[in-house]
């Protein structure tokens, strides 16, 4: 027979496998984000000194917290993608034991959970201060 061969934990597997790929996906969509926000501090010194202001302007503009939580985010999705490729491998092992004392993680929902939160108030904090600058 053809399906001699076949793993009956196939199913259990590709599972892993497309969570571990929606894992990857999310990480690299926080990298891009991270990025962007790193670059429009940038931006935000160009338009500034576009629109004639001076250096110290410029940079009061900014205040450099852009560049920092963008950083902090790329930091953050690359860590994302090694909670996600541990966790698969986690999980594969426990698919090939066939045990069924699998039980999920808590970490990586725990580690995602407080990054977007940090990472949330501190955007909110660089945006109150340039809508509301302190003179």
């Amino acid at each position: 027979m053809a399906n001699d061969n076949k793993d009956p934990r196939m199913a259990d597997h590709l599972s892993n496998e497309r969570t571990f790929l929606s894992w990857i996906r999310t990480s690299l969509g926080i990298i891009a984000f991270g990025f962007v926000i790193e670059r429009f501090g940038l931006f935000i010194k160009q338009m500034g000194l576009i629109l004639g202001k001076t250096n110290m302007q410029v940079s009061s503009l900014s205040h450099g917290l852009s560049e920092i939580v963008g950083i902090f985010i790329v930091a953050f999705g690359t860590l994302m993608s090694l909670l996600a490729y541990i966790n698969f491998k986690t999980v594969e092992k426990h698919i090939r034991q066939g045990t069924g004392a699998y039980r999920p993680s808590g970490r990586i929902y725990a580690v995602l959970m407080i990054s977007i939160i940090v990472t949330g108030t501190l955007l909110l904090i660089y945006l109150v201060q340039n809508i509301f600058p302190a003179h």
